[in-house]
């Protein structure tokens, strides 16, 4: 199955959104990830984002997987950006 990369940008005037919502964002994340859907995710050290790496059909369905995260849902995400990702080495290849 194709993988795709999404990487989020957050804006700090969303951060406390973030903080209320970041619960439900993880309990998101690990039921993706029991499910084989999210493969890997961390936020990036600055705060000015996150990488989430999932598996999808195609980048429409990925967009789709992430349209139901919860930080998505509420608005805590400020650009999403999803592309195809072809992983010649590692766990994930």
């Amino acid at each position: 199955m194709p993988k795709y990369v999404a990487e989020y940008t957050y804006l700090p005037d969303t951060a406390a959104l973030r903080d209320e919502h970041r619960p439900a964002h993880r309990l998101w994340l690990h039921d993706g990830h029991e499910a084989g859907i999210v493969l890997a995710v961390g936020a990036f050290a600055d705060g000015s984002g996150a990488l989430v790496i999932v598996n999808a059909d195609d980048a429409e369905a990925a967009t789709e997987v992430l349209a139901h995260d919860p930080f998505a849902l509420v608005g805590a995400i400020d650009e999403t950006r999803v592309r195809e990702w072809n992983c010649l080495y590692g766990p994930f290849a």
